[in-house]
């Protein structure tokens, strides 16, 4: 027998709600603390994973229970992060039919000013950060010794992120009496530490699923170059119906650049790391949770308390350092009965890492295959086609069709038409005043005009003209780049070296240059395709790329005779460039495992140290070139 949230105690009110919001059963951690809540007063523990609905498992009972106004709070919910204090916010507010109860946020980093405001107005439900909490606990703000409801979410969160002196500290100014419930998905020393401290005699609940996989979330990794990695995720989300993803980075730096990239691209991308000012954090989260952002590229520390529901995609740009972390990751996706993708990137010498991935895939971790340029286009025209004649069946079932647009469409076919007459009239003047030697070729003429119009001005061909000024750069094969099959440990070692050289460019991230924006400048500068600038690699102040040997030299040629192009000279430490000899002397071909660092910090940095000393700012440099700008 199915439970219903009607056999759980809620009232109409909140049915309602529960309704509106389009859910139709309790899920386990509901089914166990929603009847506890309502009922007795018991302190309970409950052992339930993120995304298993334990917000709404306190939340529904929290809004039918606290429907009277009062001067003080009578509900703290405590959590670690900011971003789950306005999410979990959000969440009770969407169960209320009502003025009441009246919830509030208090958290670092935003107006104390404004909360200060806030809780004077007064609130039955504040959800709160533990420092910020103290903060108004001894501003004398808040007043806690009337609670009724003690909430700790993500409790085990909050003592990994080291808030347990915090909480205890919260726990001896709140009402001793207030009912006190725990959320945590582990249950270490310390919740129970916690518990018999402060929570006297309490039950502790565990969902019976906890332990089982997703079958929801299908898993797969691409093998892929790291200078390979953003095409990839473009193709990723080409490929998919409606991508709304979150993309882990392990650094601020890649999550800037990723989302550049992105933006640079038309893609509606942002990122999130902890640099990000609290004001403008709130609007990146509001507009994904709106689905106006429909990317999110985001570091670990940045993404925690991040729920959001509908998230169809989590990839992993770098793939998390242990196991924990992919399954937190990739729980963001394939909950409440939704289907999910989960895809990670593994460079070629990350393999090793894929069987340690699948102990912790809770499920099958599959290989992919990056699709081809001709497949995303294929699927992207497939799928435009399919929008578009639904959209244009329902303009016609509306009789919606705008009276502008009809009159221009008439207007272009009575112009073409209007054409069409104009060049036959002359024709046929020319065979009439033409002699009889003439008359034959007027005639073929007049034949072959006719049949041009015909052609050229047909009602099917105006459309597909129309349709292609409109898509003709959605459909384009330029807007991607080619991606080169990574080579397997063991296999062919072929190198490229005999047409390709590796060129150091004196522009970097700080400079505001991306891959994108570094591979059209040298497109434009070289009348190159795009693609032909391979393997760049991005850093502060400069940048390194593959190019074809001829190409390769004409940027050199022009580095020193223009002024609007940085410093370019020849990587002396890549193994890519034969001809180096010839322009930097003493460099020997560095070993198989030196090669392997070639993307370390470390000999970046010594890179560009030894490049100032063997080629001192000029007119061409990319000092010089900041300066200018």
């Amino acid at each position: 027998m199915n439970i219903s949230f009607r056999d759980l105690g809620l009232d109409d009110s909140v049915l309602n709600a529960v309704i509106a919001k389009g859910f139709e059963e309790p899920t386990p951690i509901q089914v166990l603390a929603i009847p506890r809540l309502l009922n007795g007063d018991a302190n309970v523990i409950a052992k339930a994973r993120t995304g298993t609905g334990k917000t709404a498992a306190y939340g529904l009972p929290l809004v039918q229970e606290l429907k009277e106004s009062r001067e003080k709070p009578r509900a703290l919910v405590l959590v670690p992060t900011r971003e789950l204090a306005l999410q979990v916010a959000l969440e009770i507010e969407s169960f209320k039919e009502g003025t009441y109860p009246r919830i509030i946020t208090v958290y670092g980093g935003a107006s104390i000013v404004e909360q200060l405001r806030n809780l004077k107005r007064g609130s039955e439900i504040v959800v709160g950060t533990p420092g910020r909490v103290i903060d108004h606990l001894e501003r004398g703000s808040l007043n806690l010794e009337t609670i009724e409801y003690f909430i700790l979410d993500e409790a085990d969160e909050m003592l990994n992120m080291g808030f347990i002196e915090d909480i205890e500290t919260i726990f001896q100014k709140a009402n001793p009496h207030s009912r006190v419930l725990m959320f945590s998905a582990t249950m270490p020393k310390q919740i129970l530490k916690i518990a018999a401290d402060f929570m006297g005699e309490y039950e502790i609940v565990e969902e019976e699923a906890s332990e089982e996989p997703l079958p929801l979330t299908e898993q797969f990794f691409w093998i892929v170059r790291e200078e390979d990695k953003t095409e990839a995720l473009v193709r990723l989300i080409d490929t998919a119906d409606k991508f709304y993803g979150l993309v882990f980075c392990q650094t601020k730096a890649d999550a800037d650049a990723v989302a550049k990239e992105l933006d640079e691209r038309h893609y509606d991308a942002a990122a999130l790391h902890g640099d990000i000012p609290q004001s403008q954090r709130e609007k990146i989260l509001s507009r994904f949770r709106a689905g106006k952002t429909r990317i999110l590229v985001a570091t670990d520390v940045a993404a925690r308390g991040i729920d959001i529901e509908g998230i169809t995609h989590v990839v992993n740009y770098s793939i998390p350092y242990d196991g924990p972390t992919y399954t937190h990751r990739i729980g963001r996706t394939g909950r409440a009965g939704a289907k999910g993708t989960a895809l990670s990137f593994i460079r070629p010498n990350e393999r090793r890492r894929i069987d340690y991935l699948r102990r912790h895939a809770r499920g099958e971790l599959q290989e992919g295959k990056i699709p081809s340029i001709e497949k995303v286009l294929s699927q992207k025209q497939d799928r435009l086609f399919t929008e578009l004649k639904q959209q244009l069946s329902s303009i016609q079932a509306d009789h919606a069709v705008n009276k502008a647009f009809t009159e221009l469409a008439e207007e272009l076919l009575q112009h073409h038409t209007n054409e069409c007459l104009t060049i036959k009239e002359s024709l046929h003047e020319n065979l009439e005043s033409s002699g009889a030697a003439h008359i034959f070729d007027a005639e073929i003429a007049i034949g072959e005009s006719e049949e041009s119009c015909a052609t050229e001005h047909d009602p099917t061909l105006l459309l597909a003209a129309v349709l292609q000024l409109h898509y003709g750069t959605v459909l384009s094969a330029s807007h991607y780049r080619n991606i080169k099959v990574p080579r397997t440990e063991g296999g062919s070692k072929k190198s490229t070296a005999e047409n390709t050289l590796r060129l150091y460019i004196g522009r970097g991230r700080k400079d505001g240059t991306s891959k994108r924006s570094l591979a059209q400048f040298l497109s434009t500068l070289l009348s190159i395709p795009e693609h032909k600038v391979d393997r760049i690699e991005l850093f502060d102040r400069f940048s390194l790329a593959d190019l074809p040997a001829e190409a390769a030299h004409e940027a050199l040629r022009l580095a020193k005779k223009r002024s609007d192009v940085p410093h370019i000279h020849i990587d002396v430490k890549s193994d890519t460039a034969p001809e180096r000899a010839s322009h930097s002397a003493g460099f020997g071909r560095k070993s198989s495992s030196r090669k392997a660092r070639e993307g370390n910090r470390r000999e970046a940095f010594l890179r560009e140290k030894e490049s100032r000393k063997k080629h001192p700012l000029t007119t061409g440099s990319a000092a010089a070139y900041k300066k200018r700008k």
